[in-house]
């Protein structure tokens, strides 16, 4: 049975793909982010907000530019989940990128 083309969900969240583009390019900027995503900038933003204030991503200053790195070592926030760290979300996303 074909989803109806309304239908908008995925089974990854922006938040995990937003991880996801750090994780394999620390100096994207957010407008980089956000194109590549499919998202506006003000959303990268928010969730780069919400990852950084639970420690999944650190933020530090180079010139007028962030860079961003992420905690690969954090477990996963879902409790079915929380036994699993970042890094096996990622490379199963990804198994070809290195963190």
């Amino acid at each position: 049975m074909l989803m109806p083309r309304s239908s908008r969900w995925t089974f990854v969240t922006n938040h995990a793909v937003v991880l996801l583009q750090v994780w394999r390019n620390p100096n994207l900027t957010v407008r980089e982010i956000a194109e590549s995503v499919g998202i506006t900038e003000r959303a990268v933003h928010r969730i780069l907000t919400d990852l950084s204030r639970a420690s999944y991503i650190l933020r530090k200053r180079v010139g007028r530019r962030s860079q961003y790195s992420v905690s690969t070592d954090r477990p996963l926030r879902h409790p079915l989940f929380e036994r699993m760290s970042v890094i096996r979300l990622l490379t199963a996303l990804d198994p070809a990128a290195e963190g």
